[in-house]
């Protein structure tokens, strides 16, 4: 299969493939980082946390724990309520279960063919 470059990126990608929407992106962006996939471990049994309680279980700091979360909700991933100060998270199963349904179209999804490849019609 020939790919072509993207937007002078120099990635390759799929002939006819279509982009993954902005939501599918930032929910990828933010399984990238290997200190947030372990921030995130920490919810996998439905556990609720605050920010201080991730960052003692995690040894960092309470800014770049509640910058990682914040990265992680964005991405779909957590949900967080307020109570006064207090900011619990917790996994947001279902948010993930839909982004992961549109990776999975995303990744499934037949190549449309590119304009060139389609012969001109002829009347």
């Amino acid at each position: 299969m020939s790919g072509r470059a993207d937007s002078g990126t120099g990635r390759v990608i799929r002939p006819g493939a279509a982009v993954p929407g902005d939501d599918l992106q930032v929910f990828l962006k933010a399984l990238t980082s290997g200190t947030r996939q372990k921030l995130f471990a920490h919810f996998a049994d439905g556990e609720e946390l605050t920010v201080g309680e991730v960052a003692e279980r995690a040894g960092l700091g309470p800014s770049t724990t509640s910058e990682h979360l914040a990265v992680l909700r964005r991405g779909g991933l957590l949900q967080s309520t307020r109570s006064g100060k207090l900011v619990r998270y917790r996994a947001d199963r279902e948010g993930i279960a839909e982004l992961l349904g549109q990776l999975h179209t995303y990744l499934l999804a037949p190549s449309a063919p590119e304009p060139e490849d389609i012969p001109p019609a002829h009347g």
